[in-house]
């Protein structure tokens, strides 16, 4: 027996062992997978299109992985595969590759899509403007000019493919950043080899003496930029804007600005120019590792502006290091009289900014001050130029600190997911959440407004013409707002991709990328244990607003409209399920097959792209609406696969907030008669399956003149005959009679 289990033991180990070496070979197999990728697609692109003026690569090398370009002998740049470098992935949940080439001083010289998987991309929107966005790329130099955090992108986005075109101008921005921070590529034009590590250089903290104006001046601790009007009208005429040139204020020998900055965190500096007291509040106002800096002029022009005033942000003046850069808000903001270094001149604006402690600013490393200039020409025409003041803190302000001991890269450390990025900016779905507070706003007020709808819909139904307004209201904010506004039409690809991202690589950011729609499905998930699938099919759903609507003006109009007979209705409602399983098994199979099948629904065509596509789509959108004219809500009581979907748990649900009586159905038939998606049986039950929560079942429930059950309870009320008068009350006095006399007694004897 003892021999029996030892054998089993070993059995098992070796199967264990087994199991691990599989294992193990399937990785390695899948990371030779990935490494060759980049071999493949250039072998299967012209670099020209990728490099213009290029001949050759050179052998896929480093980490990330690139490939040298070249002319001849002489290196030109790189090229990479954006998915090797940074790991955002689009709204299919999948990787989209982009080629790109940079060159050795950092500029974008080429960018194309290779491949990809988003659904919103594969049908209805152009490869040709899909392309057209991506070029718009092309000529960018982010080493030279690095984004600013939460500004718009670059390049205008294509109605219809947001969340896309955002992910895809996300990931050619970072990593080109990283690409260039990786292989050493700077503004001074070469790619090399990545430096090793140098002693590093940090505040000297002990070094606190007081200098005056000019040895800051001489010492390059306080930086200054001198412009003319000559010098902007020249920057303007450069910039292709004459007409903004000959719009100069101010003569030859004016000064348009004459603006200075100092890093006043360092001892020395902040205590020669603020004194000793204000540098002592700074101290004691600074967080651990933030800095200040000082920002000073006169002139024509101010750096402040207005801005500040309307919106607390000081639009004219920015602060770039590197790929980061930030602009100062009024909380930021301290103002100051003088500046308080001897021999420092009379100076017309003096400010102190703190750096925002969502932005950072490295003290020893390069910064510069850019100073936007504007000059409107007319109330919507408007001209911009920037000039740059550089700062470098001189190493006399600083001292050396040694470097760590070198140590060799983890694996986990030379991965892709890994590799150096610009992560100093916010992950590209808290910028879109950011970028969209105002629309997240209005989306939960009217999510808000429904949730009160539901919870006091006896008060609501009860006042039938109230009912009615704010259904119809509701409805149009859903058609306008949510959908061609918003665009947040749920899809059934939405279902598809969820359960795919569960099989595969599920991660939240992929479906945090479009807050609106998330936020809905969301609201739809919670709303299914209340109230099923209605909540959104009856209220939120824009394509689902557009057939009510229309089907309302077309019976305005006359339009007849057509019964159909409750049991062919039910076997008409099978075909939405047989639809939704057609497609969650082709994707299974091949989601990007399941996303184009899932065309079944008009979507894309009539809410996403605004019936701006080929045809057929049109035409197969336009039919669904114009059979919704004569049936209401044609598409979504027998075709529509996402309320399917929604509807399979409505079972689940654990309120019934919707009354009956008992003789609701028998006999009494109003309700399945009016109901207008047929989800009442002729029994008198609601199937949650259909329900869409119109409440119109509700709002005759109170009806007293509509009511069947209600009317006969009236009728019997008053024809219930009148109970008989209570008889009059007559008050009976009794008197006492008097006792009889003697002689009046009547004697035995008589």
């Amino acid at each position: 027996m003892r021999g029996s289990t030892e054998v089993h033991h070993r059995v098992a180990r070796y199967v264990q062992a087994a199991l691990i070496a599989f294992w193990l070979s399937c990785l390695f197999l899948a990371s030779a997978a990935q490494a060759q990728r980049l071999p493949d697609f250039l072998a299967a692109t012209p670099i020209t299109d990728i490099f213009p003026g290029a001949d050759r690569t050179g052998p896929v090398e480093g980490k990330p992985a690139v490939a040298r370009v070249y002319a001849g002998g002489k290196q030109l740049g790189l090229v990479y595969l954006t998915t090797d470098v940074v790991n955002t992935r689009g709204y299919s949940s999948k990787p989209i590759d982009v080629l790109v080439g940079l060159s050795d001083n950092g500029r974008i010289m080429g960018a194309k899509l290779v491949e990809h998987h988003e659904p919103i991309v594969l049908i209805g929107i152009p490869q040709s403007k899909v392309d057209h966005f991506i070029q718009g790329y092309v000529g960018l130099n982010f080493v030279e000019s690095p984004p600013r955090h939460g500004a718009p992108p670059p390049v205008d986005i294509v109605s219809g493919a947001t969340v896309t075109l955002m992910v895809i101008g996300d990931t050619i921005t970072r990593s080109a950043i990283a690409v260039a921070r990786a292989h050493g590529i700077d503004k001074s034009g070469a790619a090399r080899p990545a430096a090793q590590p140098a002693a590093t250089r940090v505040l000297d903290e002990d070094k606190d003496t007081v200098q005056s104006w000019q040895e800051l001046l001489d010492a390059g601790a306080v930086k200054n930029l001198r412009l003319t009007p000559d010098d902007v009208n020249q920057a303007f005429l450069r910039s292709g804007r004459k007409d903004a040139a000959e719009h100069g204020e101010g003569g030859p020998d004016d000064t348009f600005i004459d603006l200075y900055a100092a890093l006043v965190s360092a001892p020395s500096i902040g205590r020669s120019l603020l004194g000793d007291i204000g540098w002592q509040r700074l101290k004691e106002r600074l967080k651990p590792g933030q800095q200040a800096v000082l920002v000073a002029g006169n002139g024509l022009y101010s750096f402040k502006g207005s801005g500040y005033v309307r919106g607390g942000i000081f639009d004219r003046i920015e602060v770039i290091q590197d790929e980061s850069a930030f602009r100062f808000r009024d909380r930021n903001h301290q103002r100051l009289a003088d500046v308080n270094a001897k021999g420092a001149p009379a100076l017309r604006e003096v400010a102190l900014f703190v750096v925002p402690e969502d932005a950072s600013l490295d003290p020893v490393k390069p910064w510069r001050l850019q100073l936007m200039v504007q000059r409107v020409l007319s109330v919507s025409d408007k001209a911009f130029v920037t000039f740059d003041l550089p700062y470098e803190l001189p190493q006399a302000y600083t001292r050396s600190v040694a470097p760590p001991a070198a140590s060799a890269p983890s694996p986990a450390q030379a991965s892709p997911a890994t590799a150096p990025e610009a992560d100093s900016a916010p992950a590209l779905w808290k910028q879109i959440w950011h970028g969209k507070a105002g629309q997240i706003a209005i989306l939960t007020v009217a999510l808000t407004v429904l949730v009160g709808i539901f919870f006091f819909q006896d008060q609501l139904t009860s006042r039938p013409l109230l009912h009615d307004r704010l259904r119809l209201a509701f409805l149009a904010f859903a058609l306008f707002w949510i959908g061609w506004y918003g665009q947040a039409q749920l899809s059934i690809v939405n279902v598809l991709t969820f359960f795919s991202a569960l099989r595969t690589d599920f991660r939240w950011e992929y479906f945090l990328m479009d807050p609106l729609v998330f936020i809905l499905w969301c609201a739809t998930a919670i709303s299914m244990v209340f109230w099923n699938r209605g909540a959104f099919c009856g209220w939120l759903c824009p394509f689902g607003a557009l057939q009510e609507l229309t089907n309302r003006i077309a019976r305005r109009l006359g339009v007849r409209q057509l019964k159909i007979r409750h049991g062919v209705a039910q076997r008409l409602s099978t075909f939405k399920y047989v639809i939704f399983l057609l497609l969650f098994g082709f994707s299974l199979y091949d989601l990007a097959v399941a996303e184009q099948l899932a065309e079944v629904e008009p979507f894309k065509t009539a809410i996403i792209l605004h019936f701006v596509r080929h045809w057929p789509f049109v035409l197969f959108a336009v039919a669904l609406l114009v059979a919704g004219l004569f049936i209401e809500r044609f598409f979504c009581r027998y075709l529509c696969p996402l309320g399917a979907a929604l509807a399979i748990p409505a079972r689940l649900r654990i309120f019934n907030w919707l009354k009956r009586y008992r003789d609701c159905g028998n006999p009494c038939q109003r309700c399945n008669i009016e109901c207008p998606v047929q989800a009442i049986d002729p029994s008198g039950e609601i199937n949650p399956n259909e329900c869409i929560q119109c409440l119109h079942c509700q709002m005759l429930y109170h009806h007293k003149q509509k009511c069947p059950h209600l009317i006969q309870k009236q009728a019997k009320r008053e024809r219930r005959p009148a109970p008989p008068p209570e008889p009059a009350v007559h008050e009976v006095v009794l008197h006492r009679m008097p006792s009889p006399t003697p002689a009046n007694r009547p004697t035995p004897e008589s």
